[in-house]
């Protein structure tokens, strides 16, 4: 379709750059890493050795030092190895450590690009064995305006069908939208991220969990009020310890309440975000024009867009994204980075809300206060920046 991704040209940059360490790509499954990959070798233009290790049965560290040595055989004064899905190799980290250290040392000419969908193992794997060796890219859910350029979606077609690039194709059948999505893309990282490479001791209840997410798209839900709604659901730890796994894997994260001192109140009831809104609507099986014509539905999927939109652009490492809510007072979201402190309120058109930005403003007078909808700041905007420069900007 002649759209490429701003990581392509980011990680092209980097690996033509003298600084020589180990490039690692981390997001979620079927948003394009891989073919971002095949992209960045052909502007290289370096002799490429590409492997993946996305099979049922998860290769062992053998498999690593057999694709490395293949790409010393390549010709050529520099060539890239590829090694996509990295996390399902057991012990990949020390593996790797082990011959990218040999090949610094010997001046060769490998050039490493590592692939991963499962955020927690991959950076796991990193702080374990390679600290100083890597920089890491995030290659995250589509945005609007990726959408826009790619398949000249309106804002509310992004807002309902989330952002799978692969789904795109599928839109006009929103039956079989619903089932590829369903059984292709949330299934299958599921499976394959969650259930393969985690000791989950109640695999239909993480998946129930994730379906009760579906329902409650942006909203707060006490761990006691799921105990009540999820079968055989144990305990509220195994139900917190199930929620981070899916977040891991960029699908449902659970927000928690912002508080004085710390930026994340721990134990919180949690606010559900979906990192992409097809997830909410593939699960909900009301059709576009239904979810546009109810108010307080489509006052969910944007305020859950606008969510996801700030968990994918923004760096976990700088920002903590949160919620707040005292009495009847709420805010819908609270991004943080050290004392910078910005609260946001989201404005679509859904009844029966009341502001929580005065009553947030008395409890912190330092932070700052945005509004976004409904006379507020644009959404269409807000939609089109990228959300760091968006809050510095605002």
């Amino acid at each position: 379709m002649g759209f490429s991704r701003h990581t392509v040209a980011e990680v092209v940059r980097a690996l033509r750059s003298s600084q020589r360490v180990i490039h690692v790509v981390v997001g979620p499954r079927q948003v394009g890493k891989t073919t971002a990959a095949d992209e960045v070798a052909t502007l290289l233009g370096w002799p490429t050795r590409f492997a993946a290790a996305d099979d049922a049965l998860p290769p062992g560290p053998a498999w690593i030092e057999t694709h490395w040595r293949a790409a010393r055989d390549l010709p050529g004064r520099r060539v890239l190895l590829v090694l996509d899905e990295i996390q399902k190799v057991a012990g990949w980290s020390g593996v790797v450590k082990r011959l990218w250290d040999e090949e610094v040392r010997r001046g060769g000419k490998v050039r490493l690009l590592l692939l991963g969908s499962s955020a927690m193992l991959v950076q796991k794997g990193l702080a374990e064995s390679l600290a100083g060796r890597f920089f890491l890219h995030r290659c995250m859910h589509w945005t609007w305006t990726e959408c826009r350029e790619a398949f000249g979606w309106s804002l509310p077609k992004w807002i309902f069908y989330g952002g799978y690039p692969g789904a795109a194709p599928w839109i006009r059948r929103e039956s079989e939208w619903r089932r590829y999505v369903a059984d292709s893309l949330v299934e299958t990282a599921i499976s394959r991220d969650v259930l393969q490479l985690q000791t989950v001791t109640k695999p239909a209840l993480l998946r129930q969990l994730f379906g009760l997410s579906a329902a409650f798209p942006a909203q707060i839900l006490s761990y006691n009020k799921m105990l009540g709604q999820l079968h055989d659901a144990g305990n509220t730890t195994t139900l917190a310890g199930y929620l981070q796994l899916l977040g891991t894997a960029f699908l449902v994260s659970g927000l928690e309440l912002y508080s004085a001192g710390q930026s994340r109140k721990r134990g919180s009831s949690p606010k559900f975000v979906h990192w992409n809104n097809a997830l909410v609507s593939a699960l909900a099986r009301r059709p576009f024009r239904e979810a546009r014509e109810d108010p307080l539905w489509w006052g969910r999927l944007v305020e859950n867009a606008l969510g996801g939109w700030l968990l994918n652009g923004l760096s976990p490492t700088d920002w903590d994204v949160s919620y707040w809510r005292k009495g009847d007072a709420e805010v819908d979201y609270v991004i943080s980075r050290g004392r910078d402190v910005i609260a946001i309120e989201v404005k679509s058109g859904r009844p029966g809300r009341s502001s929580g930005l005065d009553a947030f403003k008395r409890a912190y007078p330092r932070a700052r206060a945005l509004l976004v909808g409904g006379g507020g700041l644009d959404l269409e905007e807000v939609f089109s920046s990228q959300p760091e420069r968006w809050l510095e900007d605002a």
